[in-house]
């Protein structure tokens, strides 16, 4: 089952689950495979096609419940009946009403000796994303900062490139490639002009970008924009705006191809971030990868929409009091009222350390 999950964390798969399967036969492993991307095969019939013949009386140890349902595939379940697999061992059940012990159901029906819970806790942090989407109707998402060791995202001039070194930028893009949505403020688009994609090689799929810009600041000569222009389809762009925006720049962006959405405005005439959420939940992005900056990351907290942080930190110092920080807004007044994670984890990359960690809203 680690070999598996090992399988499983090379998908690039949203909105579908990233799953792993190991076929082991007298001992020996007769084959392999994972899910590359959403619509091509699964991890079992990889597998199944690795082990051919050898398939036959072999166990099974998959990542996920295999799917029992005609979608873009076949169902998984038919497949390892078909191939005389003897036992399926399960890390987790899938949550999706459409397989949720079905999968598990049909293997017994057909006499196949089922375990599920191996691992499973590994296997529930794999796919956070796609459970917490299934078990709410939103998609989980993630802050992401990179700061130096006094807290700055930039000096006080703006000037950001690069904090953080080569390994933990190459693990940024995974990340992103990993999500369903890279999500940035306007302000990042005009400091930093970022294109917001995963630049990884091979990748199968880009993650949908999303710019929140209130008032439709978005340049038609930024570089995301460009981007779409150059490949709608493969590397889209959406800005969620709101009613106040220029109809014209709205026009001209739309000439660009790409997608405008105007949403309603909080208190502060500014995109209302549950809207946008909603919106993102109604396409079946599993999950958001917010890329701030400051004020974005702030409008996520006060909403209390974010699950969970990683911010990279990098050993070095800049100073200054104007200089930007991960977290803006009005901030809290006491430390009484800070947020705490839970189950942190500290990585590192190279000279550069990251930590991850949960919110927590009051729900224990």
């Amino acid at each position: 089952m680690r070999q598996a999950l090992r399988l499983a964390r090379k998908g690039f798969t949203p909105p579908n689950p990233r799953v792993g399967c190991v076929l082991v036969r007298e001992g020996e492993v007769v084959g392999e495979g994972y899910c590359p991307a959403a619509g091509q095969p699964h991890a079992e019939v990889f597998a199944l096609r690795a082990a051919g013949e050898r398939a036959r009386g072999a166990i099974a140890y998959v990542t996920l419940e295999p799917h029992c349902f005609h979608g873009k595939t076949p169902p998984c379940t038919d497949a390892l009946i078909a191939a005389g697999v003897a036992r399926v061992v399960i890390a987790i059940l899938d949550n999706n009403p459409r397989v949720s012990g079905k999968g598990v159901a049909q293997l017994k029906a057909a006499g196949i000796e089922t375990v599920v819970g191996l691992r499973a806790t590994e296997a529930r942090r794999l796919n956070e994303d796609f459970l917490h989407f299934h078990e709410t109707g939103t998609p989980f998402i993630t802050l992401k900062a990179a700061m130096t060791l006094d807290g700055k995202t930039a000096t006080h001039t703006g000037e950001s490139y690069w904090i953080t070194g080569d390994s933990a930028r190459r693990h940024v893009h995974l990340m992103r490639a990993q999500s369903g949505a890279v999500v940035a403020g306007v302000g990042t688009v005009l400091k930093d002009a970022p294109m917001l994609t995963a630049r990884l090689p091979n990748l199968p799929r880009q993650p949908l970008r999303v710019i929140v810009d209130s008032h439709l600041r978005t340049p038609s000569t930024a570089k995301c924009v460009q981007l779409a222009e150059l490949a709608p389809e493969s590397v889209p762009l959406l800005i969620a705006t709101t009613e106040s925006a220029d109809p014209q720049r709205e026009a001209l962006l739309r000439e660009k191809r790409v997608e405008v959405a105007r949403l309603p405005a909080n208190a502060q005439g500014r995109v209302d971030l549950k809207a946008l959420v909603q919106l993102l939940a109604e396409r079946e992005t599993i999950s958001l990868f917010v890329e701030g900056g400051g004020e974005l990351h702030a409008g996520f907290l006060q909403a209390q929409l974010a699950h969970k942080v990683f911010f990279f930190i990098a050993p070095k110092l800049l100073g200054g009091a104007n200089a930007p920080t991960p977290i803006e807004g009005q901030g809290f007044a006491t430390m009484g009222e800070a947020l705490s994670l839970k189950d942190v984890k500290i990585h590192r990359f190279h000279q550069d350390i990251g930590v991850e960690g949960y919110l927590s809203w009051g729900d224990g």
